[in-house]
């Protein structure tokens, strides 16, 4: 299935985190918080300002973004578990960063 988000929304993969500290102790499932970090998968063609005009959206599929904690719409297409979310609630793009990390 094809999902093609509206106006200024952004579909969003969430990577995993760290299973790890930096001390080296293994967090377990249940200790560990939602990652706020994630992949974009797809964009919408961007929003309407006062004149009329569409203005496009800043980031891309394929941009590695940071997210609140609690943003988005959690939806399952195809078995996968996405976030939708407006653009406005991406707190920035991680620059020179790959998609190294498994999808959560």
């Amino acid at each position: 299935m094809k999902f093609r988000p509206l106006h200024d929304r952004v579909v969003v993969r969430r990577l995993n985190a760290e299973e790890k500290t930096a001390g080296g102790i293994i967090i377990p499932d249940t200790a560990k918080e939602k990652p706020m970090e994630g992949e974009i998968v797809a964009v919408g063609p961007g929003a309407r300002n006062e004149r009329g005009e569409l203005v496009a959206l800043d980031v891309k599929a394929g941009d590695i973004v940071l997210f609140g904690k609690w943003s988005g719409t959690e939806v399952k297409l195809d078995g996968e578990e996405l976030l939708i979310m407006k653009e406005s609630d991406v707190m920035g793009v991680i620059e020179g960063s790959t998609a190294k990390k498994k999808a959560a």
